[in-house]
């Protein structure tokens, strides 16, 4: 049974890609738990899957085998439509690269998320711009992606990630795009904001410094997953 403090549980995950006439298997029965509040990072080899599995993890893909669960739900057993409500509740995503609209406001685009959700519009006006002041850019709410440098893009995109309250907020190679200062200042902030608000942060990594500062680091090789600290 899922306590109330377990956030993510996947078990015996497998997944496989066809090459040719034979199936790649990339990862090979992976399991593990995750609770609020917890910081993990999944560290490894170029090309060794880790993307893959933090695709599976969030609902963006399917495994060939196994189950994810996001606080309590099977997520592997829904359709198309169910997870992503579901995600649109329960997870946040931040990326290498913001993956802002482009044609939008910073504060169009982290409003998105509860836009979908058709929350009220004065309450999602108000929401994404606390966040946005929280994160530095109180300032440029206005500024398209565009106007904005690669840093204040990201903490938009940081913001977008948080602003549905996530139980579980997944970042892949979040600081990978910026230079080691702005990458710094940044994840700093994702540290910050998920003390304050409790979420369980799981970023994908291969910047051994930036693991180093997570409470877990779990290494992806050969398909499988260990945890070395």
């Amino acid at each position: 049974m899922t306590d109330q403090t377990t956030v993510l549980e996947c078990h015996e995950l497998v997944k496989s890609f066809s090459e040719g006439e034979r199936a790649l298997e990339v990862l090979k029965g992976i399991n593990f738990v995750a609770k609020k509040g917890d910081r993990i990072a999944i560290v490894g080899a170029s090309g060794s899957g880790k993307s893959t599995l933090l695709h599976l993890l969030g609902g963006l893909d399917v495994p060939s085998q196994g189950d994810v669960k996001i606080m309590g739900k099977d997520i592997t057993g829904m359709s198309d439509a169910e997870r992503g409500l579901h995600r649109n509740h329960a997870v946040g995503f931040v990326y290498q690269f913001h993956h802002l609209l482009p044609e939008f406001t910073a504060l169009e685009n982290v409003a998105m998320p509860l836009l979908i959700r058709k929350t009220e519009l004065t309450t999602v006006k108000q929401r994404a711009g606390e966040l946005l002041s929280r994160v530095g850019l109180g300032e440029r709410l206005t500024h398209k992606p565009g106007e904005l440098s690669g840093g204040e893009r990201q903490r938009a995109a940081v913001a977008r990630a948080l602003i549905t309250n996530p139980a579980l907020v997944l970042a892949d190679e979040p600081t990978g795009n910026l230079d080691g200062k702005t990458g710094d200042q940044v994840f700093d902030l994702m540290l910050e904001l998920n003390r304050e608000i409790g979420t369980c942060l799981i970023v994908v990594t291969h910047d051994t410094q930036m693991a180093s500062r997570m409470d877990r680091v779990l290494t992806l090789e050969d398909g499988r997953l260990t945890e070395s600290r």
